[in-house]
């Protein structure tokens, strides 16, 4: 009885053998597939965060051209008004323009 259940162990373990074959080519294949799909995911990612940091250098630009493009006509105006005042009054001006050379004089001693 012995030599009857050796050998039907032995059958089984022949006959699942090539199942067990089957299902590790599977899984080879399918960690194939699953390290192709993480290579592609990974590839997209990245030049979706590189557009994305393209886009936000592109908007920083223009908003900084904006910014400085405002900052040049606030220094028009004020140019304009501080020439406006000059010719108004230029003996006013000229007293504060020497009071400041005055003042400047006395910071740049100490």
């Amino acid at each position: 009885m012995a030599a009857a259940t050796g050998t039907s162990s032995s059958d089984a373990e022949t006959s699942n053998r090539p199942d067990l074959e089957a299902d590790i080519r599977q899984l080879r294949e399918d960690i194939a597939r699953l390290t192709e799909q993480l290579s592609r995911t990974g590839q997209h990612s990245y030049s979706t965060a590189r557009r994305a940091a393209t886009e936000g250098v592109e908007q920083l630009r223009v908003q900084g051209e904006a910014a400085l493009e405002g900052l040049r006509t606030n220094a028009r105006e004020l140019e304009d008004q501080l020439t406006s005042t000059v010719r108004e009054k230029p003996i006013t001006s000229l007293a504060i323009a020497a009071g400041i050379g005055y003042f400047l004089a006395l910071l740049s001693r100490r």
